[in-house]
């Protein structure tokens, strides 16, 4: 077995533990039934991966980064700042085909897309994204709204699926323990009629 390279002074960076993220969460009964159609892929697809717990189903609007040892609270707040800025009516989102987020034919993440249906969120994300901007953030990357049903699936070509829809009535940011699956909301941010 090869040696690893070792220079002095010159350390592997500690692994990210905290990841933090801007995301929308569907409402308790749509989680549910996006749940269910999870486990149905997952049954026809014979694998041995679990879909994601209904509590943890959203769409990730923009990702913010992973971190070291907790999340720093300069950054954090700042994002907050960025957030409450945003003024946007709230919106109905729908997502309504399936499809891979992985190249054929290796195993990936299976997910929730649409078309029209979610127009409103990259508006959402376009108006976050500019309050980033103007907050001192660098760019994000291409934003392709999904809701990931289960990771560890088999390449599908989209295809149409009954449709998840809901009301978007807010966003949140989220603080990600990162290995850990578990999902902690630090702040949400209502979508009200603008004035």
């Amino acid at each position: 077995m090869p040696e690893q390279l070792w220079l002095p002074g010159l350390e592997a960076p500690p692994p990210p533990t905290d990841g933090l993220f801007f995301a929308v969460f569907p409402d308790a009964n749509t989680a549910a039934g996006i749940a269910k159609f999870a486990q149905r892929l997952c049954v026809e697809a014979r694998v041995r991966g679990k879909p994601l717990a209904a509590n943890r189903l959203h769409v990730t609007l923009r990702h913010l980064g992973n971190f070291a040892g907790g999340l720093p609270e300069e950054y954090v707040d700042a994002a907050k700042r960025a957030a409450a800025s945003i003024s946007m009516a709230p919106f109905t989102v729908e997502f309504d085909a399936v499809s891979s987020f992985a190249k054929r034919p290796r195993l990936g993440p299976a997910v929730m897309v649409g078309d029209d249906g979610v127009l409103g969120l990259h508006a959402l994300h376009d108006a976050l994204e500019a309050a980033l901007k103007n907050a001192g953030f660098g760019p994000g990357s291409q934003f392709t709204p999904h809701v990931t049903l289960a990771y560890g699936m088999p390449w599908v070509e989209r295809r149409p699926a009954e449709p998840a829809c809901w009301n978007v009535r807010e966003f949140a940011l989220v603080h990600s323990l990162l290995g850990r699956t578990k999902h902690n909301v630090l702040a949400r941010w209502p979508l009200a009629r603008e004035r």
